[in-house]
Formats: structure tokens, sequence, C-alpha cells
């Protein structure tokens, strides 16, 4: 250790921070999608309201909120733009009046199969198998398990 205290044995050395280890990687994970969800006209945060909805169609605000852990202030701007470019409908619920469902239109349907080039070109950008991927994402789902309880 020299007389400032900074040695790559610190605590408080950037390299061993957890943090920034996730940040840095999502700042480079960010430009990978920025490119190819440019070609979808979508932001990252609109791609993943779509995910939600083309696993299953119909789901209320509150439901895509719980799936993406967004706020309705949040979610409520990101659907009202995805309206906008007519990818989806918000609507009453009948069953409910108080919920709002989001249903897909067919222009955001067929969204869908332009789509499906992106987690391939995403692993392709990682250089990972699928299988590194696959523990990847399993252990940072745990990590926010564990940091959410």
């Amino acid at each position: 250790m020299n007389d400032n205290g900074n040695s790559q044995e610190s605590l408080l050395a950037l390299d061993r921070q957890v943090c920034f280890a996730l940040y840095s990687a999502q700042l480079a994970m960010s430009k990978v999608y920025r490119k190819l969800l440019k070609e979808l006209d979508l932001t990252y945060p609109q791609y993943l309201v779509m995910l939600v909805l083309w696993e299953e169609d119909g789901q209320t605000v509150s439901g895509i909120g719980e799936r993406l852990f967004l706020d309705s202030a949040t979610l409520t701007p990101l659907l009202k733009r995805l309206e906008t470019a007519g990818l989806l409908r918000r609507q009453r619920s009948q069953e409910d009046e108080r919920q709002v469902e989001v249903v897909l239109t067919e222009q955001g349907q067929a969204l869908r199969e332009r789509a499906e080039a992106v987690p391939e070109s995403v692993m392709c950008a990682t250089q990972c198998s699928p299988e590194e991927l696959e523990r990847l994402r399993d252990d940072l789902h745990k990590l926010r398990q564990r940091l959410t309880d």
C-alpha cells in the first residue's frame, strides 16, 4: 500500500467493486442493444415492454410493471410512446374498469418476427456460449433476489 492508501488490495479499489462490474457491463450491453433496436425503432425499455407482451398479450399495466420492476410513473410514458407508434393499445378491463389492459396491435405483433434476430445477435456480441449466458443470467437473477429480500 502506498502513502495514499491506494492499492489493488484496498476494498475501495474500483476494479474490486461488483457494482462497477455490473455498471460497466450494462453500459457495454446497452451499446449492443441500442444498435440492434434502432432497426426496430425501439428503445431498450420499450423492447422490454414488447418482450413481456409478446410472451403474453393482454396484460394489465400493473402486471407489466411487476414483471419489469417498474412503477406506473415510469411505465405509463413508455406505453404512451408505444401506443403512439401504433404497436399497442391501452383499454379499460371489461372485468374491472380500474384496471388498464395493454394489447398488441397487428403492427406490434408483426414486429415480433423482426425482433427474433436480436437475442442471437446479442449472444454473438458477447462471444459466450448459450450455457455461459444461462449461468450468468441465473446468477444475476439470484443476486437481484438476494438484494431485494
